[in-house]
């Protein structure tokens, strides 16, 4: 006969993230004289009762004769508390509904400012073991009740055990009062958690220490858990990435590593050896050594538009699902490419040296505007095709070359050839892809093909154009002026020196790989690549992944998860289903897509099965890699 499992919660500290009177206390003594002073004394009060220092009734009677409140603070109070919810019960707050009938909460504090708090998660009154307020007969608090079982000594253990439970009841807690409850034997055991306080005289004490809620579910084996505790992920972020997406991983409850550059292989290695997701701009290369280095990796998010940094196919030979922001920044990579044309086709950047050396040079000798001049774009993407659209405004006429065709927008005109498109154009830009095979796409055969006086921007990549023939072109006077926010070798960080031949020449525009580090491309950039891994590492959900086939369901309701990248050979998906048959797993519902790579399964089963059918799961003849989400 199973044993009934009961679970105590301790509130404070535990299920929210604060001490109760703690934040009572900044509400009453808000335009106190010496509120400074009277709070700091009942947080040292809390202190000292937390780790068993003080007698919890004493820590209570001097808390309260310090705070005075009244009604009207308590309901300011209980908006506080609902917002400082610890984050992991907050993940899990469909395990407290479905677990209500088992699940008490325990406190010190007080009852009518516990219930609207926890009822939310489904515990009903009866559930919350909690002091009460006495109220005098104009509705005012007048003080707490005594008699209560949780104002006195070992109140946490009196309470307990006049509930009467048959079956093992688990406490979980951050303060000495919990421990209390397994050390005097109404509690089998007595588990720290440390995610909002680490107290090292109660952790000490306890059979088990956890970080979040999740870990508890997590060993516990709990049906309603997930398939590995997030507090346990481990994400690395290097190039200072957006600081959004450190706030979104972390809300997650992941574990983030910040770094401001890039790092070499060989300090980047080590740092991956426990990490689940790595976040990289453009400056940090995956190669599949780095790779064996990361047997943990589920997830590498390219904060950029490109992913020619990261080899596609050794990750995608590893299940690890690789993402980008294709369209996040283009705008501000356009509105770049249109400042700079109007810089150079004025000559400003000619014009602002000559000021900053006394020189008043007044003429219209090479200065033109833009309007009627022929932009030729090469590459008609997210970022060519909206710029072409905005030259289009400014009166310029489009020209466009891509290899791949491409629906014209507006007037524009798609040429067939390069030849074409640089024999005819006034301008031309360069936003290509950074495939190996547009290594020097632009070289010294390409320049003598442009008109003389043609304005040349690359904002690409840096290895695409060969970057000598460009400085011959611009001292002859073939490109008139020139915008490069791209570079062959480019510094890891600010502390290394940028050193390059295109420097201190005419007309010339030299920026630190800056087309997309606009405040709000970053931001967006950063939104985007972290809520697709998250949905990733949560659900499953593939959709935009660069390298392995794209799924979007829905989150699976009742049911558990099966993840299953398996190399892309016949029979995988009858396999699969062979394993499942053969341990009557009942199937919810299941989704198969391939590339030419690998092939992706994700099955959704009944949560009543047997764990047997997992080994032999992640034996299926060419299995990539397995998970399982709950």
């Amino acid at each position: 006969m199973r044993t009934e499992q009961y679970l105590f919660i301790d509130f404070d500290s535990t299920f929210i993230s604060s001490e109760t009177l703690d934040e009572l206390a900044k509400i009453t003594l808000a335009d106190h004289p010496k509120r400074e002073i009277i709070t700091q004394k009942i947080a040292e009060i809390t202190r000292l009762g937390m780790e068993g220092k003080l007698p919890f009734n004493k820590s209570l009677e001097k808390r309260m004769r310090l705070l005075s409140p009244k009604k009207h603070h308590i309901d300011r109070l209980t908006k506080v508390l609902k917002t400082q919810i610890t984050a992991s019960v907050r993940r899990n707050k469909m395990f407290f509904r479905q677990n209500a009938g088992r699940i008490y909460i325990i406190s010190g504090g007080f009852k009518e400012i516990i219930a609207p708090i926890v009822q939310e998660y489904g515990i009903a009154e009866n559930h919350i073991l909690a002091n009460n307020f006495v109220y005098d007969r104009k509705g005012e608090i007048s003080g707490y009740d005594s008699k209560n079982p949780l104002a006195q000594k070992n109140g946490k253990v009196k309470a307990a055990r006049r509930l009467k439970l048959s079956g093992d009841i688990t406490v979980i807690g951050d303060g000495y009062t919990d421990y209390q409850m397994k050390a005097l034997g109404v509690a089998n055991r007595f588990v720290a958690l440390t995610e909002n306080v680490f107290r090292e005289s109660v952790a000490t004490k306890a059979d088990e220490v956890i970080a979040t809620f999740d870990d508890f579910l997590y060993e516990a084996k709990n049906s309603d858990t997930y398939s590995y505790p997030k507090a346990k992920i481990q994400v690395v972020l290097l190039e200072n990435i957006d600081n959004l997406a450190v706030k979104l991983f972390e809300k997650e409850g992941y574990q983030v590593s910040y770094y401001e550059k890039s790092l070499s292989e060989d300090e980047l290695g080590p740092r991956l050896a426990e990490a689940h997701i790595l976040g990289i701009r453009s400056r940090t290369y995956v190669t599949p050594s780095l790779l064996r280095q990361a047997q943990r990796l589920l997830s590498i998010g390219a904060y950029c538009i490109g992913t020619n940094q990261i080899d596609l196919t050794e990750t995608s030979r590893r299940g690890i699902a690789a993402f980008n922001a294709p369209y996040s920044n283009t705008r501000s990579v356009v509105e770049l490419v249109i400042g700079e044309i109007l810089m150079l086709i004025r000559a400003i950047p000619e014009k602002n040296n000559e000021m900053h050396r006394g020189v008043w040079h007044k003429s219209a000798k090479g200065q033109n505007e833009v309007r009627g001049k022929t932009i030729g774009i090469v590459g008609y993407g997210n970022i060519g095709s909206q710029l072409s659209v905005i030259a289009e405004a400014l009166g310029m006429q489009v020209l466009f070359y891509d290899k791949v065709e491409k629906l014209a927008l507006g007037n524009a005109k798609r040429c067939r050839t390069l030849v074409e498109l640089l024999k005819k154009s006034d301008i031309v830009t360069l936003h290509i892809d950074g495939s190996p095979d547009n290594k020097n796409f632009i070289t010294d055969r390409q320049f003598r093909l442009m008109k003389t006086g043609v304005i040349f921007l690359n904002l690409s990549r840096g290895f695409v154009v060969d970057i000598p023939s460009l400085v011959k072109h611009i001292k002859t006077g073939k490109i008139r002026g020139a915008a490069v926010d791209v570079f062959p070798k480019e510094p890891k960080g600010a502390d290394e020196p940028f050193v390059s031949q295109l420097q201190n020449l005419p007309n010339v525009i030299l920026t630190p790989h800056i087309g997309g580090s606009t405040l709000e491309a970053q931001h967006n950039i950063a939104e985007f690549v972290t809520g697709k891994i998250i949905d990733f590492i949560n659900s499953g959900n593939t959709f935009l992944s660069v390298n392995l086939p794209n799924i979007q369901l829905p989150p699976q309701k009742n049911t558990h998860r099966l993840l299953h990248i398996h190399e892309n050979i016949p029979g995988r998906l009858a396999s699969v289903n062979a394993v499942l048959a053969e341990h009557n797993c009942n199937i919810e519902g299941q989704y198969l897509k391939t590339n030419e790579q690998v092939g992706y399964v994700i099955t959704d089963i009944d949560k009543k099965y047997t764990e047997a059918v997992i080994s032999p799961l992640k034996k299926v003849r060419g299995t990539i890699r397995f998970r399982v989400l709950y």
